[in-house]
């Protein structure tokens, strides 16, 4: 609100001063909006701006007044003054050295869009071996509901883990026969076969999932864990493969050592992050690379300066043997190839492990021997532990995660409807930690349904829709009146008749963050919060130019704050869905309602980045 208010008054201050009036006007902002499914906003304090200013712009068709957003990552001078240059489009947005423009498209017409299979049937993520994106498709998978064998586990995915390994094998990289794609994530138990005694219905797990990726898996229980009540089901998904891969390869097979150096390289990605971690906490001495864009994570996972470096080149070696004069490391962990191992190996002067992760230049262990006295080349695969030692791992790590030991990943999050635009994101190493892909599910007819001004005309229609379209049978509905007003009694009797077991109508000013907890805190646990629907606001239109803090507020404070208490009392349920009513006037700027165009900006990046 706060932010708001002053760029309210800075855009009024400018568009007053005569001297301005051919001027054109550019804000800047650093990763406030999106572009995509992989990139998300992340400055949510400025994304009511650019509603702001595109209101605005229609209200004053004569003056050029332009957006500018630069990303998150590193941009330099060159960059921005290029960007400020290029005065031809009213909006651009600076990715990975391309400025990009808003376009219209008709719906539905993304190529990049999976389509989910209708009818009941569970459905799986599959590959027509064509070696690019374009052969992605859910097929449905009804053998996902066949009788369970002896020790396995039925599983309600929540979150699927993406892996790099998952790219090569899509792009034909590397032969990996057998391996379904997408093998690890989160879920919720839907059934246990005969012999799990130790896991139950309902609850919340993690590991590697033996089916392949889609909305429902059966795996081996041996490859599950529960997951630790601090981790979302998003979180809980960054942890099996890179985590195990880790700790099988430093613990297990390199017996890595307090006091020991050990070169990680990769360190911004899922298994270098989580090898980091896992050698920190071993008490070793961690070197790591990545592209000179992340160098900023590695400094947050504490590596020093001198122990950074380009994985883009093999200065790495020369640097790293002068920061340890001459001695360079103990262990090497690997995932880079060519003239890049062979500059690793150089790093070993004294003999020592190196571990090879990668899959697409695996070198012989006797010729490496030969060549480098006194080094140890394994290259290995986190299957080759078998299922009880990964059983054993993966419980050793949720203590870890419990006592706080380790931290999730960071990770960006798409619909797995986007799953190609993932995977291009994932080959082009743009991600810094995990990428997360999260099936779409219906809402749950035993759960409860949230609709926050669900009295007014729209939330009164979409009670209906949910009831008899998606079939919700619990609902609370909450208005600033709550069953005092108007035709809340007739609306809960025809909610009734159509097909709904209760229907809660409740007083609640969702800018009130209290308020929205105590409607939360007496949901019924029988009939737990599976839905939210964020459609509470109010309307205090006029031009910009006779706007004021107050009138922002008043309509920033129900859409946006409301929104956020929502979005942060919420984030540990377990829910279907989290649906907020924005509108075209965000998008296109609608004259009259800039202060309207800036919560509906806000909840767009909101509902992205979530």
């Amino acid at each position: 609100l706060e932010a708001t208010a002053s760029h309210l008054e800075t855009l009024q201050a400018l568009l007053s001063e005569p001297r301005l009036s051919s001027t054109s006007l550019v804000w800047v902002t650093s990763s406030a909006v999106g572009t995509g499914p992989m990139d998300a906003a992340t400055d949510l304090v400025h994304a009511p701006l650019w509603g702001l200013i595109r209101s605005a712009r229609s209200e004053h068709p004569d003056r050029v007044l332009r957006l500018v957003d630069l990303g998150a990552a590193d941009v330099s001078a060159a960059e921005v003054s290029s960007v400020l240059s290029a005065d031809t489009e009213p909006e651009l947005a600076w990715r990975y050295g391309v400025a990009l423009a808003v376009r219209l498209q008709s719906a539905g017409s993304d190529p990049t869009s999976l389509s989910v299979p209708e009818g009941p049937s569970p459905w799986r993520i599959t590959s027509t071996g064509t070696g690019s994106v374009e052969g992605m498709h859910l097929v449905a998978a009804p053998d996902l509901l066949e009788r369970l064998q002896a020790g396995e586990v039925r599983v309600g995915v929540r979150a699927l883990g993406l892996n790099f390994l998952d790219v090569v094998r899509l792009l034909g990289m590397v032969d990996v026969t057998g391996r379904p794609v997408l093998g690890e994530g989160s879920g919720v138990v839907l059934e246990v076969g005969a012999g799990v005694d130790d896991l139950h219905v309902g609850q919340r797990v993690l590991g590697l999932m033996g089916s392949g990726g889609g909305s429902v898996v059966v795996t081996d229980r041996r490859l599950l864990v529960a997951t630790p009540s601090c981790l979302t089901s998003t979180q809980a998904s960054t942890i099996p493969v890179n985590f195990l891969t880790s700790l099988y390869g430093l613990q297990g097979l390199g017996s890595l050592q307090a006091g020991e150096r050990v070169l990680v390289h990769a360190a911004a990605g899922g298994t270098g992050m989580a090898a980091v971690q896992l050698a920190q906490h071993m008490g070793a001495e961690v070197f790591g690379t990545a592209s000179p864009g992340k160098w900023s994570v590695l400094r947050g996972m504490g590596l020093a300066e001198d122990h950074i470096a380009s994985s883009r080149d093999t200065d790495f070696a020369d640097a790293f043997l002068a920061a340890t004069g001459g001695e360079g490391v103990d262990v090497v962990l690997n995932a880079l190839a060519g003239e890049f191992v062979d500059a690793s190996l150089r790093l070993l002067p004294r003999g020592g492990r190196f571990l090879e992760m990668g899959k697409t230049d695996i070198r012989d262990a006797s010729e490496v021997a030969e060549a480098h006295a006194g080094v140890a080349y394994q290259a290995f695969d986190l299957m080759e532990a078998g299922p009880a030692r990964i059983g054993s791992m993966l419980s050793e790590l949720g203590v870890l995660f419990d006592s706080g030991v380790l931290r999730p990943l960071p990770l960006s999050a798409a619909d797995l409807r986007h799953a190609p635009v993932a995977f291009k994101h994932m080959a082009n190493a743009r991600h810094v930690g995990k990428l997360v892909l999260v099936p779409p599910r219906a809402l749950e007819s035993d759960g409860t349904v949230l609709v926050t001004g669900g009295l007014g005309e729209l939330g009164q229609a979409l009670s209906r829709h949910l009831v008899t379209v998606h079939g919700v049978r619990h609902l609370v509905l909450t208005s600033r009146r709550g069953d005092q007003a108007p035709g809340s009694e007739a609306l809960v009797a025809e909610l009734a008749s159509l097909g709904a077991k209760t229907v809660t109508v409740a007083a609640c000013d969702v800018s009130d963050r209290n308020a929205v907890s105590a409607v939360l805190d007496v949901i019924p646990t029988d009939h737990p919060l599976t839905g939210v629907f964020h459609l509470a606001g109010v309307l205090d239109d006029g031009v910009v130019t006779e706007l004021t803090a107050e009138r922002v507020a008043r309509v920033l404070a129900p859409k946006v704050d409301g929104a956020w208490h929502l979005h942060t009392l919420t984030a540990a349920h377990n829910l279907s869905a989290f649906v907020l009513f924005s509108s075209a006037a965000g998008v296109m700027g609608g004259p009259g309602q800039a202060n309207y165009a800036a919560a509906n900006t806000f909840l767009d990046a909101l509902a992205a980045s979530r």
